[in-house]
């Protein structure tokens, strides 16, 4: 079992491609405030509305000095799909061997109908300018939730 991610801990490191095919760390939000959106699949309803509030809002973020990104367990050539038919704004990052992801906590036990399954909780974390996890929303609902990150991430 990995340990759980917690307020006040360093944000764990991470380098993956992303859309597009480039690759993107941790470690290129150095010095500025980042949110990372942990969704369970690209072109689902939640995950689409969530995508896209984020990318709405990617000038608001920017305004507070604050960058995006998106993860999930998607193919890089899925999330290329996933930008081009929602028009979004905001990076990609592609987890397919789960290691960010189960690093970062997101990676759990679910169930539907009585079935149990591996997958991706809805969560956010907002990592502030020094890499330290500033707060984690865990089981986000997509209403009111891009509001509220704004609203932290201006407060750092």
């Amino acid at each position: 079992m990995n340990e759980v991610i917690a307020v006040g801990q360093k944000a764990p490191d991470f380098s993956l491609e992303r859309d597009g095919g480039e690759t993107i760390s941790l470690a290129d939000f150095a010095g500025r405030k980042l949110v990372i959106f942990f969704y369970p699949k690209d072109s689902t309803p939640g995950c689409t509305k969530e995508a896209i509030a984020f990318s709405q809002a990617r000038q608001d973020f920017a305004d507070a000095d604050t960058d995006i990104l998106g993860m999930s367990a998607d193919t890089v050539k899925r999330h290329d799909n996933f930008v081009a038919k929602n028009n979004l704004t905001v990076p990609l990052a592609s987890d397919p061997e789960l290691d960010t992801l189960k690093a970062y906590s997101v990676w759990v036990k679910k169930s539907m109908y009585g079935r149990e399954y591996m997958g991706i909780v809805r969560t956010t974390v907002l990592i502030d300018r020094d890499g330290t996890i500033a707060q984690i929303w865990h089981k986000v609902k997509v209403k009111d939730h891009v509001p509220a990150v704004l609203e932290a991430a201006k407060g750092l």
